[in-house]
């Protein structure tokens, strides 16, 4: 950074706290501010930097504006729409992914301060909160991305921030067909699969592409089917005109309130689903959703975290057992293979493609455990 970008910023930051001590002084003698920010930073610059060109002063301006209320320096990270998640290592350590790809930047913020306080600016809207006795935040912004923070001391090099983005717009089968991230007798299968009410499990690891599948494939429902989604965090855009949209809630600062998925999922059932799609299975919901399938409520549709179709159902097996109600193996195994019907594999390869690599039938067989009774369903 040369001596005159140098001076800029020191500038810019110096007018940034005066600018706030101003307002937190109007708020503290309980005045409403005379005039709109904008306009108030226009003043400020024009006073202390009226040596710049006009051009420098519109720039200063609107980084004082974009620091004081926005998110500072990913501002511009996130106004590139091909960057897919920002990944925030302390104040000096900023990364994003594009096309799959992690790659470096040279975006910083100043100090710990000024990326606390865009955390903040972050979760105040969203009415969450982060202290050192509530370190740890997930939660959804509302153009459906993710974000999730953790602070000092259980980040040891300063906060981390990662923002995972979510576009209004969500890949149908067709362009995932062109995009290569399924065959077209992949997608031809799975259509007729879900039309034929088949439970399908999707399976892949993190950034594998498993949420935009399963937005996919339930277009597939038919429009007169009643949808109940289930998601931690809501990500799923379903067309059908009939869906109810669930979202689970975390414990409050005092510990009271969650509402789990596995709570969100009892419920559903409750409310005459045709359809439930569930966003991920991660915990002892697998237990009340296996249950579900064998009891009438087939034709479901999730995803699970798993390195190969026979390790997914591995692992929703394992899932089922942490409800801790005393089943033994062979009976979750035998819910498994009697629920499930086709297990879809993703991964992501070094370049960042997303892509179906099998599809797997489960065969009902006897006598052995779910994980081993599976067949290749199709080719890509």
């Amino acid at each position: 950074m040369g001596a005159r970008e140098l001076q800029v910023e020191e500038l810019a930051g110096s007018l940034r706290t005066r600018l706030i001590e101003r307002r937190r002084s109007e708020a503290a003698a309980g005045r409403s501010p005379v005039v709109e920010l904008s306009d108030e930073v226009h003043d400020l610059v024009a006073e202390e930097a009226a040596l710049l060109g006009s051009e420098d002063r519109a720039a200063l301006e609107t980084r004082i504006v974009r620091d004081t209320v926005g998110l500072g320096p990913l501002e511009d990270l996130l106004a590139d729409p091909l960057v897919e998640e920002v990944m925030v290592n302390g104040p000096e350590s900023v990364y994003v992914e594009r096309g799959g790809q992690i790659e470096a930047t040279g975006v910083r913020f100043a100090g710990e301060e000024e990326l606390r306080n865009a955390i903040e600016r972050i979760l105040a809207p969203l009415g969450r909160r982060i202290d050192e006795l509530s370190p740890m935040v997930d939660a959804r912004l509302p153009d459906g991305s993710r974000v999730n923070v953790v602070i000092p001391p259980l980040a040891i090099d300063g906060p981390a921030l990662s923002i995972r983005r979510f576009g209004a717009e969500r890949p149908g089968p067709g362009r995932l067909v062109e995009l290569g991230t399924l065959s077209s007798a992949q997608c031809e299968l799975l259509e007729a699969a879900v039309a034929d009410r088949s439970s399908v499990l999707i399976s892949g690891g993190t950034g594998s592409g498993k949420t935009t599948l399963l937005n996919a494939l339930s277009s597939f429902i038919a429009a007169e089917e009643r949808v109940v989604t289930i998601e931690d965090a809501a990500e799923l855009r379903l067309q059908q005109p009939h869906v109810v949209r669930l979202e689970s809630r975390p414990a409050s600062v005092e510990g009271r309130g969650e509402v789990t998925v596995r709570d969100l999922l009892r419920n559903a059932l409750r409310m005459r689903p045709d359809r439930i799609v569930i966003g991920e299975v991660r915990g002892a919901e697998a237990l009340d959703l296996l249950t579900a399938l064998n009891t009438g409520h087939d034709g479901a549709l999730s995803t699970v975290h798993a390195n190969s179709p026979v390790d997914a159902l591995g692992r929703l097996e394992t899932l089922a057992l942490m409800a801790g109600v005393g089943l033994p193996h062979e009976a979750i195994a035998e819910q498994v293979q009697r629920g499930i019907d086709l297990v879809v594999h993703l991964e992501r390869d070094r370049e960042g493609a997303r892509r179906v690599v099998e599809i797997a039938a489960v065969v009902r067989a006897a006598g052995t455990t779910a994980a081993r009774a599976l067949d290749c369903a199709v080719e890509r």
